[in-house]
């Protein structure tokens, strides 16, 4: 019986084999290592979009969400001193018209103090409420007697539960020593607004929680821009004349229920 003749071993077919072998291990090990090092150095990060945004100032970095901060106090302001002036007029308890005195003294006092901010930020900005704001005015605009006063303690309250969790965010994230203060100012006014427009008795806190999960505020679009390194701010207009030193609030009413009937809690 012929035996088989076994091809000739040479060190050619040696070291292809072993090429073979090392190119594969080597592409298994770049599959694992990619996704890795893709998504660490991506773009699009929280931290990538944080440096994107943030701008050198004297007073420490700006970043988008402290822009958009300033911004949204201007625009709380802008509304929510003439609908605290109506709720002074149109009220029919005096709960209701303490709150309206509450929300003049308020935001008479963060206007100011937001203006000199935006000022020392070579920032723009508005001089108009927002179309949201708009529309929340009309309605208070068209309201009278109970139901103006249940309208006015509801939207202001949804109004000022989401500025007030923007001003949480933002005091514990800020690196701007500037909008760290203005951060503490609308804090401790916001809160005082709250607690004034609850105590009126008309807040629906059912209603209030199911609007607050559907985030029906839209955010500001487009959002605002970065400081210009040479260009001066555009003068934003008072709304009224700065309050008198020392910042006081009135005292809020003692009874929180409305007069003549009872308030939804």
């Amino acid at each position: 019986m012929r035996s088989r003749k076994r091809p000739p071993i040479n060190g050619r077919g040696i070291f292809s084999g072993t090429g073979i072998i090392v190119t594969g291990l080597m592409a298994t090990l770049l599959a694992m290592i990619f996704p890795i090092w893709s998504y660490a150095d991506r773009s699009g990060t929280g931290l990538d979009v944080l440096n994107a945004d943030t701008v050198p100032t004297g007073y420490g970095p700006l970043s988008a969400l402290d822009r958009d901060f300033i911004t949204k106090v201007r625009l709380a302001g802008l509304w929510e001193l003439p609908a605290g002036r109506q709720a002074r007029q149109k009220g029919t308890t005096p709960a209701v018209r303490t709150a309206g005195e509450h929300l003049i003294e308020g935001h008479a006092f963060l206007d100011e103090r937001v203006r000199d901010v935006a000022a020392e930020l070579s920032l723009q900005l508005p001089n108009e409420p927002s179309e949201q704001q708009q529309e929340w005015l009309a309605t208070l605009n068209a309201a009278q007697g109970v139901e103006y006063d249940s309208r006015f303690a509801n939207i202001l309250r949804l109004a000022h539960g989401k500025v007030f969790s923007v001003v949480a965010q933002v005091r514990a994230s800020t690196r701007n020593s500037l909008v760290r203060k203005l951060a503490d100012d609308a804090n401790t006014t916001v809160l005082d607004h709250i607690t004034v427009l609850e105590a009126t008795g008309y807040v629906d806190y059912d209603a209030l929680a199911r609007d607050m999960v559907a985030d029906s505020t839209p955010p500001l679009t487009p959002p605002p821009a970065p400081p210009g390194p040479t260009t001066d701010p555009a003068p934003a207009v008072p709304m009224t004349p700065p309050p008198s030193p020392g910042y006081t609030l009135p005292s809020a009413a003692s009874s929180p229920r409305p007069e003549g009937g009872s308030g939804n809690s």
